[in-house]
């Protein structure tokens, strides 16, 4: 039977790979996105219908999610650097328009919605791989917000019944991922670095580690999130691969000449544990960074 999904954020990186999927398992697809983070034709969906709305505007948000099964909360104001040039307006996005995307599912009686969090919650952290029970410790603004929508998932769902379940991403990359601007994630702007036949720059002395998950890993977690009866009270679950590398070690696998900058304010290491993940939605990692480098060069033309 087909089902009305709803994905916040759909003409995002993220979100128009959830659109996609949830498109070709045949479901009814709406998508609310004020396009703040711009209008890329590769990742729009004619299949999907799209309402271009602020998620802070509960109301007008409210009346999409009518008769919808699940909500996908995937969209923010994105990145550690912007954040931090603009704690204000992240703010406003990331906390109160998450607040306000939970209370117009909680009003149109949902009945459920998957949040896409940020293992950038955990800041800094003395022990590696990073786990569920560690206590948040951001070190950002952002990390803050992306903590804040998981405290508003499970106390939504306490306080008003709808399910909720969070997902702590680890460092998304793949096809559609925007490689341009300051804020750009390093995955694309090495690419877009060695097409050009630039420089790839790293910020610091290469040695910090990421553990970078692939898309279609993400989006299959969604799915299982989604339909997982093991989950629905605001659990925070990390999707990470479970292996961190040096920002060195991939610039290398991209290839070119490396030159280095000045460190940004960010946690130095990052490694998902993802045994919770396993357990509670039956979710692997899939796809190795090797693999995704190597399918990304290709799309690049720089195989």
């Amino acid at each position: 039977m087909t089902k009305k999904m709803v994905v916040t954020g759909g003409a995002g990186f993220i979100g128009s790979h959830i659109v996609d999927a949830l498109v070709a398992r045949g479901d009814e697809v709406h998508v609310i996105d004020n396009f703040a983070g711009g209008k890329y034709p590769e990742r729009f969906n004619a299949k999907a219908t799209y309402h271009e709305i602020d998620i802070r505007s509960t109301d007008e948000v409210q009346k999409i999610l009518e008769g919808a099964d699940t909500v996908f909360h995937t969209a923010a104001l994105p990145r550690v650097p912007y954040s931090i040039e603009h704690p204000v307006e992240t703010t406003e996005v990331n906390i109160t328009g998450t607040a306000s995307v939970f209370t117009a599912a909680a009003r149109a009686k949902v009945r459920r919605v998957v949040y896409s969090g940020s293992g950038s919650a955990y800041g800094v952290q003395t022990t590696m791989p990073l786990i569920e029970t560690m206590p948040a410790n951001p070190v950002n603004p952002y990390g803050l917000q992306k903590y804040v929508g998981e405290l508003i998932a499970r106390t939504w769902a306490t306080t008003y019944g709808i399910e909720t379940v969070s997902l702590r991403y680890f460092n998304i990359y793949g096809s559609r991922i925007d490689p341009k601007g300051p804020y750009a994630l390093a995955v694309g702007a090495f690419l877009l670095a060695r097409k050009e036949g630039r420089p790839l720059t790293i910020f610091g002395d290469g040695t910090i580690t990421r553990d970078y998950t692939h898309v279609r890993d993400c989006v299959h977690a969604n799915l299982l999130a989604a339909e997982s009866s093991t989950v629905g009270k605001g659990e925070v679950i990390n999707i990470g691969a479970g292996r961190n590398v040096t920002i060195q070690h991939l610039a290398e696998l991209i290839g070119g000449e490396i030159k280095y900058a000045p460190p940004r304010i960010e946690a130095h290491d990052s490694k998902a544990d993802n045994r919770k993940a396993k357990e509670l939605l039956g979710w692997e990692p899939a796809v190795s960074l090797e693999e995704g480098i190597a399918e990304l060069k290709k799309e690049y033309g720089i195989a």
